[in-house]
């Protein structure tokens, strides 16, 4: 199985400029725990914004929300791989990387999102049937 096939397409995006609350609202809004950050120009890298990103600088460090941005918190470059590749390949790298997603990415264009959860879920439903 490849990536393309389990991988969710409906990416939400957000500008490394939006604030933290803005990026929170966001992700309440489309139930998802972490959102893509736009590259700034063509040749630039994706970044990544997730709950943990958020509480380790709100709680840790003791941030204040009203003064954060998204560049404060995320992280640039995202790790990504191709649409093309082996499941197997993805399940390995988020174990030994320690990252629960990974963006997917062909010809530096952003074409979706997968996860742990969709890896595990993809393993449940095979068992299932």
């Amino acid at each position: 199985m490849l990536v393309k096939d389990i991988m969710k397409k409906d990416v939400v995006t957000i500008s490394s400029m939006s604030t933290i609350k803005e990026a929170l609202k966001l992700m309440r809004e489309n139930h998802v725990k972490a959102l893509v950050v736009e590259k700034a120009h063509e040749n630039d890298a994706y970044g990544i914004i997730t709950y943990t990103n958020i509480l380790k600088e709100i709680v840790a460090e003791e941030g204040d929300i009203d003064l954060l941005n998204v560049y404060d918190v995320y992280v640039k470059p995202a790790v990504y791989v191709s649409e093309i590749l082996d499941i197997k390949y993805v399940a390995q790298m988020m174990v030994n990387q320690s990252v629960s997603r990974l963006l997917v990415v062909d010809n530096n264009k952003l074409e979706g999102v997968i996860s742990m959860t969709d890896i595990i879920n993809n393993i449940l439903s095979e068992y299932e049937q």
